[in-house]
């Protein structure tokens, strides 16, 4: 009995619940779309605004030309100045360059004392690796010096960094003053008189008779 009073009951209850599910999102419909409308015409007035205000002419003493000079101007002299730091700054690093054989000196001269003063590989392939380094990097200079060169110069030019160039060449020859001290050393180098007897002449000698 108190199943069918039930059964009886929820088809009158369930249209009035889908009624006022209705009347809900009715009232919500309503009041969205007059947000909606006043969001459009706030937007359709300031757009109206800007329009109205962007034809009119400049105040006194006020030029467009003048503006833009300026800023043209401006960004001339940030670009002059960029350039300028970066021609400094390459100028900066091949000066470096040319003196990086002169700062490897002390290392290679360690490396020549701890070789020994003997004749063997080890002391033979320093020697040689010393000798042949400053040829290959003044056969290499305009290549080594191109990245730095200005922008106005032709960069595997021999005349471009002349300065640089010369200290370069300087501190190569330093490094092959130290190669060949070493070879000195070890008694490489035909420096004494010793080492000339095969190419020496003597004259005859004197005749004396002893009556």
């Amino acid at each position: 009995m108190g199943l069918s009073h039930d059964l009886l009951v929820w088809p009158r209850a369930y249209p009035a619940t889908q009624q006022t599910s209705a009347a809900s999102s009715a009232t919500r419909r309503d009041c969205f779309f007059p947000t909606l409308l006043a969001g459009a015409s706030q937007t359709m007035s300031t757009s109206t605004e800007v329009s109205k205000w962007r034809h009119l002419p400049p105040p006194p003493g006020f030029a467009s030309t003048v503006s833009s000079s300026k800023s043209s101007g401006k960004a001339v002299a940030a670009a002059t100045a960029s350039t300028a730091s970066y021609e400094e700054l390459k100028s900066k690093r091949a000066w470096d360059l040319a003196f990086s054989p002169a700062k490897s000196l002390p290392m290679q001269a360690f490396m020549l004392y701890m070789s020994g003063g003997g004749v063997q590989i080890f002391s033979m392939g320093i020697v040689f690796m010393l000798l042949s380094s400053p040829f290959k990097n003044l056969a290499a200079i305009n290549t080594a010096f191109a990245p730095f060169a200005p922008a106005s110069a032709p960069p595997k030019s021999l005349t471009t960094l002349p300065l640089q160039k010369i200290a370069y060449l300087l501190c190569n020859l330093l490094t092959l003053a130290l190669g060949l001290w070493k070879c000195r050393s070890m008694g490489l180098l035909p420096t004494g008189t010793g080492d000339w007897l095969a190419f020496e002449t003597r004259g005859q000698p004197p005749e004396i008779l002893l009556v």
